[in-house]
């Protein structure tokens, strides 16, 4: 089911916190919607959630419009970044919304089981829900909305406060598990990672603008200005008349199509591999080395393929930096 959005605002202490003049997210589709903290993420997921209201603009789900009178809220499932919980089970936690949906006793446990064993929260669901582990908390919290097989599946930050094996996990079994129980889905994150393992399909959002959306392999591979590439993890080269974007990953320590002089301040010990950090005029950069390393102060030649490399005008106020 798509959420389209139509010339929307929404303003807090007098200042626009979205302005969004069109954006639609794919029905049947995983999407993540990547920015900074602070960008208006967790804020356009409520409203599309209609728990807040627009300045001005529409959102349509389905083609009908979000409405504030509960009908919008059946059509959505929605985990919130942090889990909260009523008193009681997580059983109870996870049957409350399927009881306000008015679904019959048998149907709602079916849910409850379904959901919790894919989740790997099955033996958890007698248990006190205020007495569940951190990790734990995530795994209900996502079952809850889960379980509601909702047309439209909002996740806010689902890996939020997890780490280590815990996030590893959950981060491997999520993919599937949308598969499995979403339709459209929209993920909120400012992790680029999770982003890119997640989704089909990205939205950047930074300072309550969209700067780039579509298809995960069209925005990654050619972002449309400066903010939302170096947000993507490209290496941003201001020059004269130019700025050069070049993709994460793409610079070795070898002449090549597009070189650069890398000017070395250390040689870095990773354990696994060394990195030569260092500038590339003001822009600070490192690059994997391999064989003798190069001395401190010394000018090193690194390259990209030209396929990894975006040029933006220098005088385009959307390639300023």
């Amino acid at each position: 089911m798509e959420v389209a959005i139509e010339g929307m605002r929404f303003v807090r202490a007098g200042r626009d916190v979205l302005a969004i003049p069109g954006l639609r997210f794919a029905g049947g589709r995983t999407t993540a919607l990547l920015g900074p903290n602070g960008a208006g993420k967790t804020t356009l997921l409520r409203l599309i959630a209609a728990l807040d209201r627009p300045e001005t603009g529409k959102i349509r789900i389905g083609g009908a419009p979000v409405r504030h009178n509960g009908t919008t809220r059946e059509r959505v499932a929605y985990s919130f970044q942090k889990a909260v919980f009523i008193g009681g089970t997580v059983r109870t936690n996870l049957d409350l919304g399927l009881r306000l949906r008015g679904l019959d006793a048998r149907t709602r446990s079916a849910r409850i089981e379904e959901a919790a064993g894919a989740c790997g929260i099955a033996h958890l669901l007698e248990r006190d829900a205020h007495r569940v582990s951190g990790g734990e908390a995530q795994r209900a919290n996502l079952a809850r909305a889960l379980c509601l097989r909702a047309p439209v599946t909002l996740l806010d930050e689902p890996l939020s406060g997890l780490d280590g094996p815990a996030r590893r996990q959950l981060l491997g079994d999520l993919p599937g598990l949308l598969r499995d129980f979403a339709t459209t889905t929209i993920v909120v994150t400012h992790d680029r990672g999770e982003a890119l393992r997640l989704a089909d399909d990205l939205v950047v959002l930074i300072d309550g603008r969209v700067h780039a959306a579509g298809t995960k392999r069209d925005v990654v591979l050619r972002p449309p200005d400066v903010l939302s590439a170096e947000f993507l993890g490209y290496t941003i080269i201001p020059g004269e008349k130019e700025v050069v974007a070049i993709a994460p990953g793409a610079l070795r320590p070898v002449p090549g199509e597009v070189c650069f002089t890398l000017n070395v301040h250390e040689v870095v010990d990773l354990g696994t591999h060394r990195e030569a950090a260092g500038a590339i005029g003001p822009v600070r950069v490192s690059v994997p080395i391999e064989g003798s390393a190069p001395d401190a102060g010394a000018g090193l030649t690194v390259s990209a393929a030209a396929a990894s490399v975006i040029r933006f005008p220098k005088g385009d106020d959307a390639a300023n930096v």
